[in-house]
């Protein structure tokens, strides 16, 4: 029987595992001897922190980040025509704002089954909490750095919210966050909703929405802080 490719999401930071993992993960993670990683070291910890009975010394890891070379990626399959494997996520869900699309996109030409499991995507989790349009959004990943450029994308997505009333959502590097706070709060209209949710599923999880003229009186500090920004005008 050939085997699948399973798809396992990981923690957002030090979350509580019974809060981000159904069992039926764990038995996934109990039956994989084959994991595709985007680092070793943080995978192990996972792995050993979700409760695996497998001795990790026996299991074997393949590095999918951006030192892969694309010729690489095949040999990362090889053995799935004996065996499960599973790509597992650096933080929260395989795919999304993560590496791995190249390798599912090779198992679903190889006509190998992909199986997705449950789990925390503070993509997602934000969106529910925001109060924000969640029938129509975009995802965009990380704004440019320069501080022109991202100004000047800041403006893009607030006339593609106009426009269509959709929801726009971005994440930043952590050591970044109040620059782009202060980017957000000088750039949008003051009326438009902004929300930041930080630490989530953490204990000290906030999620708050707010209009951007109540975000000036109201600075957050999101220094070095686990962050995701949405807004909608």
């Amino acid at each position: 029987m050939a085997g699948r490719l399973f798809l396992i999401p990981s923690g957002l930071g030090e979350s509580e595992i019974r809060r981000i993992q159904p069992d039926y993960n764990r038995e996934v993670i109990n039956s994989v001897h084959i994991y595709i990683v985007e680092n070793v070291r943080t995978a192990r910890r996972f792995l050993i922190k979700a409760g695996i009975e497998t001795r990790i010394d026996d299991l074997t890891f393949h590095e999918l980040n951006k030192h892969t070379k694309p010729e690489d990626l095949p040999s990362f399959l090889k053995e799935i025509d004996q065996q499960d494997i599973g790509l597992l996520s650096e933080a929260g869900t395989p795919c999304i704002a993560d590496p791995g699309a190249q390798i599912v996109w090779l198992a679903q030409q190889q006509h190998i089954e992909v199986v997705p499991l449950i789990g925390a995507s503070s993509i997602y989790l934000a969106l529910m909490a925001s109060g924000l349009n969640g029938q129509n959004f975009a995802f965009n990943g990380y704004l440019p750095i320069s501080d022109n450029e991202r100004i000047k994308e800041i403006k893009k997505l607030t006339g593609r919210s106009s426009q269509e009333k959709q929801t726009q959502i971005f994440i930043e590097t952590p050591y970044r966050n109040m620059k782009l706070f202060a980017d957000l709060i000088h750039t949008l209209p003051a009326k438009a909703r902004l929300t930041i949710g930080s630490n989530i599923t953490l204990p000290n999880e906030n999620i708050t929405t707010m209009a951007v003229y109540q975000w000036k009186k109201q600075k957050p500090d999101l220094h070095k802080t686990p962050a995701i920004f949405l807004f909608q005008v």
